[in-house]
């Protein structure tokens, strides 16, 4: 019942996420939780930190009666479609194309048009939702400093799939990857640096099993593109290109140089075209070609 529960406001830094999302879980709450920029005011706090104001929005995280069901971060694409195409169930061919074709149309009716055109199956969008709102989550967790507000009973549109998730084990998966999140922070502390083939990658390359999110990443790797870049295209967060690369530089695949001059840090240049049926893995022939594409360089 609104007004029951008392007022859940701070900053990360005092009030750790994973401290916010236990609360929310024991109390039962249904609600949005806003993370904000911090904007330095100039003021001290009662522990003589220096006080933040809420600026633009960073993340939204949606719960209902203390299980999360939604999450997102501002400025990455959140529809069905691009949570489909993230998860690998539609190429960015399909995505393109059931874009402008279903323009309006809401998340639950898409969900059974594509179903009803055997596109996915109901598994595969209850699966690709909540893979989607954990690496959000995971991402957020690592986060250490930033005021939020939670709101009590706000919820997002009603058109919305939401996919009930409970937190305890979020919590217990969250704070086993915060050291590791520490790591990679420190291995790969600036994502505006770009990423170049080593020597011979054509034989580093050859036996290798990626994922779809692995190759997408291997099929921009360029000096005139950022690695902030490479996420931005792959609609993926900080830690989850850091993951990446910092898996592809551990197995000799990519080496980190100084971006090329005149390189953008917003926007990757477009690679290869890649093949137009969803698959679970890479085809052969898709290999074959960024093979063929690593050894021109």
């Amino acid at each position: 019942m609104q007004g029951a529960f008392m007022p859940l406001h701070g900053n990360l830094r005092d009030f750790s996420a994973t401290q916010v999302f236990n609360l929310i879980n024991l109390s039962g709450r249904t609600g949005t939780l806003t993370i904000y920029e911090g904007i330095p005011t100039g003021e001290k706090d009662a522990m003589q930190k220096e006080k933040e104001a809420p600026g633009a929005e960073k993340a939204k995280v949606i719960f209902k009666s203390g299980k999360l069901v939604h999450a997102l971060l501002s400025g990455q694409a959140n529809d069905l479609i691009a949570v489909l195409n993230k998860a690998g169930k539609l190429t960015d061919q399909q995505a393109a194309i059931m874009r402008e074709r279903a323009k309006g149309t809401a998340d639950k009716a898409l969900a059974m048009r594509l179903i009803g055109a055997n596109y996915v199956s109901q598994v595969d969008i209850v699966n690709s939702i909540k893979q989607f709102v954990l690496d959000v989550v995971y991402n957020l967790m690592s986060w250490h400093s930033g005021p939020f507000q939670f709101d009590d009973n706000a919820l997002p549109q009603e058109d919305r799939i939401y996919v009930p998730i409970d937190l305890e084990n979020v919590i217990i998966e969250g704070a086993r990857r915060l050291k590791k999140d520490e790591e990679l922070l420190a291995a790969i502390p600036n994502l505006d640096v770009a990423l170049k083939f080593p020597e011979n990658p054509k034989e580093k390359f050859k036996g290798i099993h990626l994922s779809v999110e692995e190759w997408r990443v291997v099929s921009f790797v360029n000096p005139k593109n950022t690695i902030r870049a490479i996420a931005k295209a792959n609609n993926m967060s900080d830690m989850e290109i850091r993951r990446i690369v910092y898996m592809l530089e551990q197995a000799g695949l990519v080496e980190i140089v100084a971006p090329a001059p005149g390189s953008m840090a917003k926007s990757a240049t477009t690679p290869t075209r890649r093949t137009s049926k969803p698959q679970p893995t890479i085809k052969k022939d898709v290999v074959s070609k960024l093979i063929d594409k690593i050894k021109s360089i």
